[in-house]
């Protein structure tokens, strides 16, 4: 069950539905037993393995490359750059880099039309529910509601816009 709530944008004034997630993020150890139920390796081998991906992604994409996790998506970073641009390429230089983004891209398919059909990581089947019907106390341990990445309720992201190329 995926949850949304009703959210005014501040440029249009018009109401969406925003998604939102309920309850404390699940943990590593969570994953782990669960893919131990699904898969024929231990809780403690799958654990490890969660532990080690991290870094090993970090590796790669530092070494300059993105990394496709079959039934995944594709992890790769971006630069944050200064909003000052220069004038010349020979002026380009790495001191214009104020940060590092980590983008990830949902492993997808194409109809023949060249359509996106399907996300991986997309239920075909989500229902959607409105949180404010949803019982506080039912809501989770922590009985948070902010949207995914931590923004918080009031974050003002356009959960709408992308910056998926594949879109």
């Amino acid at each position: 069950m995926a949850y949304y709530k009703k959210s005014q944008q501040k440029v249009n004034q018009k109401w969406y539905p925003r998604s939102i997630v309920v309850g404390d993020p699940i943990t590593t150890q969570e994953v782990a037993d669960r893919l131990a139920e699904i898969s024929t390796v231990s809780r403690s081998d799958t654990y490890a393995v969660l532990q080690g991906l991290s870094s090993v992604l970090k590796s790669f994409m530092k070494e300059g490359h993105s990394v496709k996790l079959d039934g995944v998506g594709t992890f790769y970073y971006t630069a944050d750059t200064s909003k000052q641009g220069v004038d010349t390429p020979e002026e380009v230089s790495p001191k214009q880099i104020n940060g590092v983004r980590v983008r990830f891209l949902p492993e997808y398919g194409r109809t023949s039309s060249g359509k996106v059909s399907t996300r991986a990581l997309v239920d075909d089947n989500i229902q959607w529910h409105d949180i404010a019907t949803l019982d506080p106390a039912s809501r989770g341990t922590g009985g948070s509601t902010t949207t995914p990445g931590g923004g918080g309720e009031d974050s003002g992201d356009d959960e709408d816009s992308t910056d998926d190329p594949l879109v």
